[in-house]
């Protein structure tokens, strides 16, 4: 299975991160369903082309999550992720994002004000006017 990962080699997140947050969005997302036999760690870091140890430390972190669960010898799939599981997790992923955005904001000294504006405007450009399910 190719697993749509890219990697931005001139950012100056790390890209063992880089690498375990994609892969994270797209179990949590379902993108990757429950019980998908993932590419070997040798493997998947030559598709990426990166060290195998970068990849075998994304594997583990997932595993510690409790998003992949390795087999000896059969290799490494992914968890069966429950919903309350997986609104924790996407709740916890958008809520990361969004400190960081708030922390880069006050870094270049935008208010309050300032910061909901700009997040309104950018959810009304992305969304563009759609509701939320279950909104009338």
């Amino acid at each position: 299975m190719r697993i749509p990962v890219q990697i931005d080699e001139s950012s100056a997140e790390p890209l063992y991160h880089q690498i375990e947050t994609q892969l994270r969005s797209l179990i949590i997302s379902g993108n990757i369903a429950e019980g998908t036999l993932l590419p070997s760690i040798r493997e998947f870091a030559g598709d990426l082309k990166c060290s195998v140890i970068t990849v075998r430390r994304v594997y583990q972190d997932l595993e510690n999550e409790g998003l992949l669960r390795t087999r000896q010898g059969t290799g490494t799939f992914v968890s069966h992720v429950g919903d309350g599981a997986r609104e924790g997790f996407k709740l916890e992923t958008v809520q990361k994002a969004l400190e960081a955005a708030a922390e880069t904001g006050w870094s270049v000294q935008y208010d309050e004000a300032e910061l909901v504006a700009l997040f309104r405007d950018i959810v009304k450009r992305k969304y563009g006017g759609r509701k939320a399910e279950g909104e009338s």
